[in-house]
């Protein structure tokens, strides 16, 4: 799909009766020059050095998407803008769009269409672009299936807090794809001792969209529930790996990560 590097300008579509989402708009975000870059952001500790992969080149036939269009209601403050590692250091929404650019050919900042997508205050090192969700209030739901319909292609989708989310977790996650099992629609984490999948970290493949669709029609908006598990592909981990998964969506949530960070 070519883009062009316009400030703004419409994603090419797929033709009249393909999965086409029409009026979605796509916009590149250049980011602004100086602040912290993203090649500054703090490596942090997760998956042991047995989980560790060795160095890979990015997946470029995979998009990543950063999910950053949550309203952080339940926080209280926009969780994309915390500088958790340092006031120099990258906020949460350039550190997460770092990781992908890691790991993949292409960057996409999935926001809420009503809101504005910070992404030019980053220090972006862009082009990114802006998908706005083509449904509001779907929550990550709507952000991935609008950017399968725009992709037509795979995604990896990576939720805007994860603090001590790290590439070393990415590269494991796109070298399973690799090899994963045929027919299977999604490739993600699942923790040993409950059976929790991690559906914010995972590659939905285009061929997950009719799924999607299936559960828009049926009102089911969980992302770990539209996709069966005979169609996953999953890489098990134990809760004394589960760092990386670390998530903030309360103040609880962001004052245990400070006290991680300030230990580390």
């Amino acid at each position: 799909m070519s883009r062009g590097r316009g400030t703004e300008h419409t994603a090419d579509m797929p033709e009249e009766g393909a999965d086409a989402a029409p009026g979605l708009a796509v916009a590149k975000a250049s980011g602004a020059e100086g602040g912290g870059g993203f090649e500054d952001a703090i490596p942090t500790p997760g998956m042991g050095d047995a989980d560790a992969v060795a160095d890979v080149p990015a997946a470029h036939g995979v998009v990543g998407v950063v999910l950053a269009g949550g309203l952080s209601t339940r926080l209280g403050q926009d969780k994309t803008r915390l500088h958790l590692h340092g006031e120099a250091a990258p906020d949460m929404l350039a550190r997460t769009a770092a990781l992908l650019r890691s790991v993949t050919g292409e960057v996409w900042i999935s926001c809420r269409g009503g809101r504005p997508c910070p992404v030019a205050t980053t220090g972006v090192d862009g082009p990114y672009y802006r998908l706005n969700d083509e449904v509001e209030g779907m929550g990550p739901f709507g952000g991935v299936i609008t950017a399968l319909r725009v992709a037509q292609g795979p995604v990896l989708v990576l939720s805007c807090d994860l603090p001590f989310m790290e590439r070393a977790v990415l590269e494991r996650l796109l070298a399973r794809r690799a090899v994963r099992r045929p027919g299977t629609v999604m490739t993600t984490f699942r923790q040993t001792e409950t059976g929790f999948i991690e559906s914010l970290v995972a590659v939905y493949e285009f061929e997950a969209l009719p799924l999607f669709r299936q559960a828009l029609e049926d009102g089911e908006r969980k992302l770990s529930r539209v996709v069966p598990p005979d169609l996953r592909e999953h890489i098990p981990y134990s809760v004394q790996d589960a760092l990386p998964f670390f998530n903030i969506n309360y103040p609880a949530d962001l004052e245990m990560a400070r006290r991680i960070i300030g230990s580390l």
